[in-house]
């Protein structure tokens, strides 16, 4: 006990306390010993391990520790296993990238056995790395049961959920206009389109249509997909819409008509007519390009979506490339054509730019259509446009046949199961989370890829389908065993049933679907655990980034709701973003953020979490992320707090104090008395806000704490330590410091739980827990607070701040004593609180003397001047006369002018009633005094020094000398030491009145003078002085 290691770094304790957290099985003891008490559920969103942990994780990973922490210390039982996302585009695109494979015949030509037995090899790749990092960062979850989206069971599972939601009718397959990706070949969900806009420039091109019974008149159409053009089967226009038809020379235009000054300037055409959208409809144009002219079509259709906002009012309509260009067109009985591949490149069907990717069309298409002079307009727009989030490419929206989970069916039953979660913050609940759930889409389910779990669709020739369920049920319809269920070891699996041959559809699931199934499919039900499961869900806490309120928490309320008509979880903290420092997004090839391994290297797991923690990330704003930043949180909390126990240490080594000893009551000192009233406070506020899981107000409460314990409680303490004899009050002091240290231990043991260890461990006696994460949390004890106490010693610390700030206003040190401070306020209640700590305001302002007043008069002259501009409407020719009389107002007076609303004053014989507005006061402080305010209260200090004033300060700061040498040479706080001095006269004066101060503060034992000029020198105020110390033999 108490045997500190000083020169150990706090990266090094970390990585020691690692080491004993590991060879004790300190996590598995801490859940284990819980294990009969009630469950507190935890949902893991699994990370893919194809990728090394960035910020990103280490935040949503410090927020998914602190709970669990904090509810296993309340002595609930909290198992938690980690999980890994195995399956999806992210893991085959690094494989198409290692092999050079580009698009899916690339794949079937390499082989989909091979591909997905490549994707199965590197998917696990940096699981070492992801365990270090997790372990490093201090986090408790285990790694020997994890579970993997590619295992067996769990797919199996994933199967059960599919099956019964088909059962439920929530799934179909349909033909629908969907965000797709070219790079990848597969549509993407509506959901996964929202993950990842950029802000882009694209080509804004104005086209002609030609009418076919109007000569020489056109449609404006405008858009920024050129490549889209060719596949154009109408134009949609708002039925309730103005539009206009005007002349310009020789040829006519139609367009909306407050989009008409965009285009045309004001007296260089005439309108010819004006008319509303549906007068338009069925009116029928030329087309722009020959591919689709056979097809019905190239005709105006009434859309009530189009807009005028932007654009002409007049939309093109390319059914098989918008949403809203299928359904219109879908609705007038318009073909589909789609003339675009899975690569997103153009088809025979288009001869002229077969083979072409669609994007990189664009410039041949505006080309052509200028030489043909079907442009009137060609320029440049910057727009947010949609990204894979997997491959960071433009995606392009395609009409498919996919495969939907009928989301919109269930949507007033996920809007009702979102009304019983707590979200963190709570705005989510309506605006982010609720506003999607408001506009859910039905969900595209299906991709077009390979390493998934298979969708367990069997289908015959004639459409009927069959869906399977589980691995039995597969099993038994095909008379074999199966050990794997992805694509290459089922796809060729076919059984016969109702006389009919069944074939596997190609498509595997999205895996988001996936991870939306984890709840069910971590545990492998309904196949085993069945009950366990169900007595977990929902789950008690969650926490993600605030993305995934369009994706994993998205994905989770659907199958939940689906399923149970539940939410999936209970509490949720959804953290913001963390950008580097500059406001940019993190890139590893900009190099723009420090690497996580060197930061926990340089400042400790600790300082990260801290300054993640106290930040405005975990409120889901987002984080500028500074390694300043993690610095200052380790020199001004984490140092502060350890050195607070290497004092108790130091002095209770020296005095063989031990906390055995510790029989406690409430103590009678009041400094005492406020600190544990102050940690009351704490544990309070901390349970409050961990309860709430709003971690801003469980962390800040704490980070206030260390500066009150360090920078008041010890500081204004200290001398109650190194009191030689063994006196109450020095075992009362002691006694108070450990009980607020262990517990602090124990209150930050969720947030820094590194330090809160290291701590723990050197206060703890025999009796006590192992560590400090097998102890119960801090309760709350009302019977040790006193908040009157409290709000005393706020106040005289308000009172102590500004007198500091006024002595460094006027360049006083606060060594320096001066003769006087006045405090006033008119408020009794105020004033008799501070009055009741005058000795520790002494103390602190290091004045002789504090007067305390109720109003301002010993120190403030008050100043009365005529509101000129007020008072001259009102008394003309008097203004002279009411000045000289203001100015000639006793004190007594000016209260009294003060005190009232209206004042009578006599002036030339005539009697004025004088209110507030007419009148303007000046308050000036006297003579050789500074003075500052608040709304309740006045400081002021005298700042006048003589000569015994002076030589005390000289004294002071010879002292502060002395002991900064001792710190400076690794004296031991115990040590007696004998002083020679080389000084001046006025130094010797100020030694030969406070020498015994001077030697009591220093551990001077002898002090002498010196002829020489031998030691350190220094200036004490002044004073050219040398100093030489030696510990006393």
């Amino acid at each position: 006990m108490f045997d500190i290691n000083s020169q150990e770094s706090f990266p090094e304790r970390e990585e020691r306390i690692l080491a004993f957290w590991q060879s004790q099985k300190i996590f598995e003891k801490s859940v284990e010993q819980n294990r009969s008490n009630p469950v507190f559920s935890v949902y893991d969103g699994p990370p893919f391990a194809t990728g090394l942990p960035h910020y990103g994780h280490i935040l949503a990973g410090t927020i998914k520790d602190v709970i669990p922490r904090y509810k296993t210390m309340q002595g609930y039982f909290v198992p938690r296993r980690f999980g890994w996302d195995c399956h999806g585009l992210p893991v085959e695109n690094e494989i198409e990238k290692v092999k050079e494979l580009s698009g899916a015949s690339c794949i079937e030509t390499f082989g989909i056995s091979q591909f997905n037995e490549e994707c199965r090899s590197i998917v696990m790749r940096y699981t070492k790395e992801w365990e270090y990092i997790v372990m490093r960062m201090g986090r408790f979850v285990g790694f020997t049961d994890t579970w993997r989206t590619m295992d067996l069971s769990f797919m199996e599972s994933v199967w059960w959920v599919f099956a019964q939601l088909y059962q439920k009718g929530l799934v179909y397959e349909g033909y629908k206009v969907m965000p797709f990706s070219a790079q990848l070949g597969t549509p993407l969900s509506n959901f996964e389109a929202n993950l990842n806009y950029k802000e882009v420039n694209d080509p804004s091109l104005t086209v002609l249509f030609s009418l076919v019974d109007e000569p020489n008149t056109s449609f404006v159409v405008w858009t920024t997909t050129p490549w889209t053009l060719p596949s154009n089967l109408a134009i949609m226009v708002n039925e309730n819409f103005e539009y206009v038809k005007i002349r310009r020379e020789d040829h006519c235009y139609i367009l909306a008509h407050n989009r008409l000054g965009h285009y045309f300037t004001e007296g260089e055409y005439e309108i010819v007519a004006t008319f509303k959208g549906s007068s338009l409809v069925s009116k029928r144009y030329q087309p722009l390009f020959p591919y689709f002219a056979s097809y019905e079509g190239f005709r105006v259709i009434a859309e009530v979506s189009v807009s005028s906002e932007e654009g002409t009012g007049l939309v093109h309509a390319a059914p098989a490339f918008g949403e809203v260009d299928f359904y219109a067109c879908s609705k007038e009985g318009i073909e589909i054509v789609c003339p675009v591949d899975h690569n997103g490149k153009f088809t025979k069907l288009v001869p002229d730019y077969a083979g072409l990717f669609v994007k990189d069309a664009d410039k041949e298409i505006i080309r052509r259509l200028k030489k043909e002079g079907k442009v009137l307009q060609h320029t440049q727009i910057r727009h947010r446009y949609p990204f894979c989030w997997r491959s960071d490419t433009p995606l392009i929206y395609r009409a498919v046949c996919t495969w939907f989970v009928a989301v919109e069916k269930i949507k007033d039953r996920m809007i009702d199961a979102n009304q019983k979660i707590h979200w963190v913050p709570n705005h989510l609940k309506e605006g982010r989370f609720g506003k999607w759930l408001e506009n859910a889409r039905d969900w595209a389910i299906s991709r077009n890829r390979y390493w998934g779990t298979p969708i367990p669709i069997w289908r015959s020739e004639d459409g009927e389908i069959i869906v399977l369920s589980s691995m039995e049920d597969l099993q038994q319809r095909i008379g074999v065993s199966v050990s794997d269920l992805h694509r290459h070891y089922i796809d060729s699996l076919t059984f016969i049933a109702n006389g009919k041959e069944f074939k596997r559809i190609p498509e595997v699931f999205d895996c988001w679907f996936e991870s939306g199934s984890m709840p069910y499919a971590q545990n492998h039900y309904p196949f085993e655990k069945k009950q366990e499961t169900l007595d977990r869900f929902p789950a008690d806490f969650i926490a993600e980034g605030l993305d995934q309120t369009r994706g994993w928490f998205y994905t989770l309320m659907v199958i939940a709701t689906a399923l149970f008509d539940k939410p999936a979880f209970k509490n949720v903290i959804v953290n913001g973003i963390i950008l580097a420092e500059d406001g940019n997004k993190m890139s590893k090839r900009l190099k723009n953020y420090p690497e996580p391994q060197l930061v926990f290297h340089r400042y400790g797991a600790d300082a990260v979490r801290l300054y993640l923690l106290s930040s405005p990330v975990v409120q889901g704003e987002d984080l500028r992320f500074s390694e300043r930043g993690v610095e200052l949180v380790l020199r001004q909390m984490l140092i502060p707090f350890w050195n607070s126990v290497v004092f108790l240490s130091t002095y209770a080594k020296i005095y063989q104090w031990n906390p055995k000893e510790v029989q406690f009551s409430i103590p009678q000192i009041d400094i005492d008395r406020w600190i544990l009233s102050c940690l009351q406070g704490l544990i309070q506020e901390v349970t409050d806000g961990l309860d709430r899981y709003e971690l801003h107000r469980a962390v800040d409460p704490f980070v206030k704490f260390i500066d009150q314990l360090t920078n008041w409680y010890i500081r204004r303490n200290r001398s109650r330590f190194w009191a030689e004899e063994d006196t109450i009050d020095r075992r009362l002091a002691f006694e108070t410091l450990y009980t607020v240290l262990i517990n602090l231990a124990k209150i930050a043991a969720p947030f820094i739980p590194f330090l809160s260890e290291g701590i723990y461990l050197y206060l703890k006696t025999s009796q006590d827990p192992q560590s400090v994460h097998l102890c119960s949390f801090p309760i709350y004890d009302p019977t040790y607070r006193n908040q009157l106490l409290e709000e005393q010693m706020s106040y005289v610390q308000t009172v102590v701040s500004m007198g500091h700030a006024l002595r460094k206003e006027s360049k006083l040190k606060v060594r320096q004593p001066l003769r006087s401070a006045f405090i006033v306020s008119s408020e009794s209640a105020v004033l008799q609180q501070l009055a009741s700590q005058k000795q520790l305001i002494a103390d602190e302002l290091n004045v002789k003397e504090v007067i305390f007043k109720e109003d301002e008069t010993a120190f403030v002259l008050l100043l009365v001047k005529p509101n000129f501009r007020v008072l001259g409407k009102k008394v003309g020719k008097l203004m002279g006369s009411i000045k000289t009389a203001l100015e000639n107002l006793s004190q007594k007076e000016l209260n009294r002018l003060l005190e009232e609303s209206q004042y009578e004053l006599m002036v030339e014989n005539e009697t004025l009633l004088l209110s507030s507005d007419d009148i303007i006061i000046e308050r000036r402080v006297k003579e050789g005094l500074v003075a500052s305010a608040t709304d309740s209260v006045i400081v002021a200090i005298d700042t006048a020094l003589d000569e015994e004033l002076l030589l005390e300060g000289l004294a002071r700061e010879l002292v502060n000398k002395i002991n900064t040498m001792r710190r400076d040479l690794s004296f031991e706080v115990s040590d007696r030491i004998e002083i020679c001095l080389h000084t001046t006269e006025k130094v010797k004066k100020a030694l030969s009145i406070h020498q015994d101060y001077v030697m009591t503060q220093v551990l001077g034992i002898k002090l002498e003078y010196s002829s020489k000029e031998e030691g350190s020198i220094w200036d004490l105020n002044g004073e050219k002085t040398f100093i030489a110390i030696a510990r006393s033999e």
